[in-house]
């Protein structure tokens, strides 16, 4: 039975995230020829509906109001579950992205629905659809399925592939006014970190660093070769903790959980925690001077040498087949 899906697009910094995309695709394998109706919330996002038709939502719902400028789970509550009173969908889709987990377990309280968190694969469609998850700090998988009520979801970021755009697509774009009252936080500033380069959690490479990059400038090297293959630098938690780097690029059980389709491994040793954030990596390759270090047991490339004489060779091996393409 086709099913409508309501999908939400997250924007960050007047741009949709790539996981937005991919929430759609999901969502078109749940509505199983249904509609999927995406969602934008914010302050003025009216200018991003046709990315979401082109990537193959049917259509697309803007709210808009200055107290959606930033995000709050009040305000952002209050715009989505008047959406969905109005729209009565069947399945609804998020992504597994820090505002996903924050506000998906308080709109599936207020739905007295089920949730079904981290989902890294969709099989069937329809009423056969199954979700995949991982459990157990990713040593296992488990298959869910609804067996009624609102199919409610949040997919892992570069699991689910996106439809390839095509800015042919149309599609119906409308508003709903919803007034915004009884905030219990205001954000009055947002202060960012200065960042550079592509977002960890989205990055398709990314080259991580350990204990053994001994300092904050052993990372440069990390950050050149990320640059060199479009990718981000992500970090484990005794990099952190030693202060090398900031604790936003921590991956790991307690940090960010990437899926890219390669992860590098610097002076890594592999604690447990630190796999439970990137196991699931499509290929591993391991760089450390210890033979015997846990992260070569889930590597599938080792290479047991100094990253300090490993990584600039990998470098200037990128930067020739970079000239010679």
């Amino acid at each position: 039975m086709s099913k409508k899906v309501l999908v939400l697009g997250e924007v960050r910094e007047g741009s949709l995230r790539n996981v937005s995309f991919e929430a759609i695709a999901a969502g078109l394998q749940i509505a199983d020829g249904g509609e999927v109706v995406g969602l934008l919330v914010g302050d003025a996002v009216a200018d991003l509906t046709q990315e979401l038709i082109a990537y193959g939502a049917s259509r697309v719902i803007t709210v808009e109001h200055p107290h959606l400028k930033n995000y709050t789970s009040d305000g952002y509550s209050q715009a989505i579950l008047a959406v969905i009173e109005q729209e009565n969908p069947e399945a609804i889709v998020f992504g597994h992205t820090s505002l996903g987990k924050d506000l998906s377990p308080k709109i599936a309280s207020r739905l007295q629905s089920g949730l079904i968190s981290d989902v890294t694969e969709i099989q069937g469609a329809g009423d056969d659809t199954v979700f995949v998850r991982p459990i157990y700090s990713g040593k296992a998988f488990e298959k869910v399925k609804i067996k009624e009520g609102i199919i409610f979801a949040t997919i892992r970021p570069n699991n689910i592939p996106p439809l390839v755009k095509d800015d042919s697509r149309s599609g119906e774009v409308s508003s709903v006014s919803v007034d915004i009252t009884n905030l219990r936080t205001i954000i009055k500033e947002v202060v960012r970190k200065s960042t550079e380069g592509v977002d960890l959690s989205e990055a398709k490479v990314v080259v991580a660093g350990g204990r053994g990059v001994k300092s904050e400038e052993g990372f440069e090297p990390l950050k050149e070769l990320a640059n060199l293959l479009g990718g981000a630098v992500g970090a484990s938690r005794g990099a952190c903790d030693a202060e090398y780097c900031d604790y936003s690029l921590q991956i790991g059980q307690t940090g960010k959980v990437v899926t890219p389709d390669l992860y590098i491994a610097a002076g890594i040793s592999g604690a447990i925690q630190h796999l439970a954030g990137m196991s699931n990596s499509k290929v591993i390759v391991a760089i450390n001077k210890d033979p015997e270090a846990n992260i070569f047991k889930v590597a599938d490339y080792g290479i047991v040498g100094d990253l300090f004489e490993v990584v600039p060779m990998l470098i200037e091996e990128f930067k020739a087949l970079k000239v010679n393409a």
